[in-house]
């Protein structure tokens, strides 16, 4: 029944994509982010549901009434074409190249994706509707891994569907605590009390859910983001009232083995895991070092490790955004991606000092100052979790040109002088 329901979902969105192919990038946040598909266990498990999308969206752009919009050149953009195209070279000189060639096309297809999304997404009602869809996607693993928490005494790991970028338990926390500040974002939006209390206890549900995944980045990512939450929200004493109440009553849920666990955090040199991060680590930058174009992507095997590791016995996977991009892409790759993140924060404030005083860009500013939050949280978790090319982080950063965009726009069309010109048309 699950596989069916999803695919006449899917069939059933087709006529409304080609007719509004904005619609198309809806869809596709849904099934990229909540996978619906993967809770089923039949024909639908591995279908190709966003590659339809994303075709029936191309050929709606074609063939549909409504205006598509420029790709905006940005920082942001130019960044972003440039990360890629460098990562094209280090796919050509991988030193695994049967394993790099596949995994730079995945890339890739997650890129069409973020660009397609710049050029639909094109006003503040569908850019609202994409948050909405992503939160209510990935809020869907935070009620029911909050749930599952709690009912189970938290004595197993939260983890997400399987076979997606998602899948671990790791990786999940990452998602949930990216999401946080987005539910936040539409708590202050709504004025319907029914609403905010469901988000309100989504928001707990969720906070439980990364607690539950027993991740130690999401921790450290969950606590530095709701410090940064803080310094961004504009009532910062009710907000720590907030948490000074809720905290204590989330970590009622968790068990000894989840303290025990956290407690390896300070402990690291007596933990296996943490030492073969480590030794990855250095592995990367011996190896960006070595070679100016890194190892292309899925260098981090045996044979290589033989030769730049320091403990060659000792094969781990990168477990951190930065080290995973050095070690597959070298010095110049870490700059790009780095550059692409902090334009991107950077960007935020320039919206947010556009916004401020004006009650009509009010849900741009407090929107720009959540996609921070969320960019930092993905900055920090990210450290100990190696999810460069998440999809996720790309459409922050393509949400954050759009509003940009929008601001921007709408900033200039309020300006003095155009005002005077449009009077003057009177």
């Amino acid at each position: 029944m699950r596989d069916l329901a999803v695919t006449l979902i899917v069939i059933g969105s087709i006529p409304y994509i080609l007719m509004r192919p904005y619609v198309g990038i809806l869809m596709m946040a849904w099934l990229g982010y909540m996978n619906p598909h993967r809770l089923s266990w039949g024909f639908a498990t591995d279908m190709p549901f966003v590659f339809i999308m994303a075709i029936v969206t191309m050929i709606g752009m074609v063939f549909s009434k409504e205006k598509i919009g420029k790709l905006p050149i940005k920082a942001e953009t130019i960044l972003l074409f440039l990360f890629l195209a460098w990562m094209g070279i280090t796919t050509i000189f991988a030193l695994e190249p049967s394993l790099a060639k596949p995994q730079y096309e995945k890339v890739i297809k997650i890129q069409v994706i973020t660009i397609l999304t710049m050029l639909l997404i094109t006003d503040k009602k569908r850019v609202l509707l994409l948050i909405w869809v992503i939160v209510m996607s990935l809020g869907f693993y935070g009620f029911k891994g909050g749930i599952f928490t709690i009912t189970s005494g938290g004595g197993f790991h939260v983890m997400g569907p399987l076979g997606t970028f998602i899948g671990g338990n790791n990786e999940i926390g990452l998602a949930l605590v990216m999401t946080l500040p987005l539910m936040y974002y539409l708590l202050q939006q709504q004025s319907k009390k029914i609403i905010k209390l469901g988000m309100m206890a989504l928001m707990f549900l969720t906070a439980v859910a990364i607690l539950g995944t027993q991740s130690r980045g999401a921790l450290v990512g969950i606590v530095m983001m709701g410090a940064y939450l803080v310094l961004k929200s504009k009532r910062k004493f009710t907000f720590l009232i907030v948490l000074a109440a809720v905290i204590p009553i989330i970590l009622t849920f968790m068990p000894q083995s989840w303290w025990d666990r956290m407690h390896t955090i300070k402990a690291y040199e007596q933990d296996e895991s943490a030492l073969g991060r480590i030794n990855a680590w250095n592995f990367a930058m011996n190896l960006a070092s070595a070679r100016p174009l890194g190892g292309g992507y899925e260098v981090f095997k045996q044979p290589w490790f033989s030769m730049y590791a320091p403990d060659p016995d000792v094969v781990h996977d990168a477990h951190s955004i930065y080290f995973e991009v050095l070690g597959e892409h070298g010095f110049v790759g870490l700059a790009l991606f780095l550059a692409l993140l902090l334009t991107t924060w950077f960007s935020g404030r320039k919206i947010i000092r556009t916004c401020r005083g004006k009650e009509d860009l009010l849900w741009a500013e407090n929107l720009a100052r959540m996609l921070q939050v969320s960019l930092a949280g993905y900055m920090v978790c990210g450290a100990f979790l190696g999810l460069a090319y998440f999809d996720y982080v790309y459409h922050i950063v393509a949400i954050m040109v759009l509003l940009k965009v929008i601001v921007l726009g709408q900033a200039d069309d309020n300006s003095p002088l155009k005002r005077a010109g449009r009077l003057a048309a009177k």
